[in-house]
C-alpha cells in the first residue's frame, strides 16, 4: 500500500507579487526551495490564509536571496501582494518508507527569511 503524505511546506510565506501576465506557476526564492526540498516544476498546493483559497500550480525558480513568493498567470487572481500563504508539497510513500518519515517544514518571518526548519508536523 502507498499513502500520500506531506513532503514539505513553507509555512506563512508572504506573497511579494502577483503577475497575471505570466505563463503560470509560483516563483519561489532558491534558498527557500533548497530548505524545503521542493523542486523546480514540482506540483504544489497553495493555501491562502487571508481568503481561504486553495489551488495547485507548479514551482519555478526565483532569484536567490530576493525572498520572492510570486503567483503567476491565473493563480495571480487568487492572491494579493502581502497575503500569507502556505506552500505544500506531497509525496507518495510506501509503508517501509514511512518508518523514517520526516517531512520538512520551513518557517519564515514576514519578509520570507527562514526562521526555522523542522522535520516534524
Amino acid at each position: 500500500m502507498t499513502i500520500e503524505m506531506l513532503y514539505s511546506k513553507i509555512h506563512r510565506a508572504t506573497v511579494t507579487d502577483a503577475n497575471l501576465n505570466y505563463v503560470g506557476s509560483i516563483t519561489i526564492d532558491e534558498e527557500l526551495l533548497e530548505a524545503s526540498g521542493m523542486r523546480i516544476g514540482q506540483k504544489v498546493e497553495i493555501l491562502n490564509i487571508n481568503n481561504g483559497e486553495r489551488f495547485s500550480t507548479y514551482v519555478i525558480l526565483g532569484e536567490r536571496g530576493k525572498r520572492d513568493i510570486c503567483l503567476n498567470g491565473a493563480a495571480a487572481r487568487k492572491v494579493h501582494k502581502g497575503d500569507k500563504v502556505i506552500i505544500v508539497a506531497y509525496a507518495t510513500y510506501d509503508e517501509k518508507e514511512l518508518e523514517n518519515y520526516e517531512p520538512k517544514v520551513v518557517l519564515v518571518d514576514d519578509d520570507n527569511n527562514i526562521t526555522d526548519v523542522l522535520s516534524e508536523i
